[in-house]
Parts: structure tokens; sequence; C-alpha cells
């Protein structure tokens, strides 16, 4: 009986507890996710925050939800887009996805069906 009990002591004193070793492993899928996933939406929220800074009268952009116009009138929250001839809508700043070329809303609202 002594026998199996030396065993016993003998698997708990070869269990040692991890050291750095056992803690390279959840490190490393942290720096995984890091770059996968927290950085590119870092980069993508620099990115929206210098378009909104960069608006001036006469840009032309492409809202969230598609709607192409040019910018009017902009304050801090919202921006007077004209969607067509003497057509105006307001929406807020962070709706605008995208600036769009020089041309853009001129070459769409003059073409012909």
């Amino acid at each position: 009986m002594s026998f199996l009990i030396s065993d016993a002591f003998a698997q708990q004193a070869t269990g040692m507890q991890p050291g750095i070793e056992g803690m390279l492993f959840p490190i490393g899928i942290l720096i995984f996710f890091y770059f996968l996933f927290l950085r590119p939406q870092q980069k993508r929220a620099k990115e929206q925050k210098q378009l909104l800074a960069s608006l001036t009268k006469g840009v032309e952009v492409v809202t969230s939800s598609g709607i192409l116009g040019k910018v009017v009138d902009f304050d801090e929250n919202f921006v007077k887009l004209e969607v067509s001839d003497n057509n105006f809508i307001q929406v807020q700043r962070h709706a605008v996805a995208n600036l769009m070329p020089k041309g853009t809303y001129k070459a769409l609202n003059t073409k012909k069906p």
C-alpha cells in the first residue's frame, strides 16, 4: 500500500506550475486578435474622422444609406446636401460615408433617362 502512496506523491511533485512558457499561448492569442480585429477597426475610425474633418462646401459625397449629393452647408452635427435641383436634405454628419470624385454629382443629374 505504501507503494501506491509514493506514486501519488511522485505525480504531485512532477506537476510543476506553468511559468512563462504557460503564458506564451494566451498572449499570442491576444496579439493575434488585436491585429485581426482591433487594429483595422481603429484605422477605419481614424480615416472616417479625417474624412468628416475635411468636409467643405461643394464637395460631393455619398451617405451611408447611398444618397449622392453635394454639400451646401454644414455644422458640427448636420450636413445639408443638395440631392437634385433645389432639393435639399439634412443628414447627420457621421452618416457621410465617402467622398466622390468631382463631377460625379453633375454627371448623374444631367443624364437623361
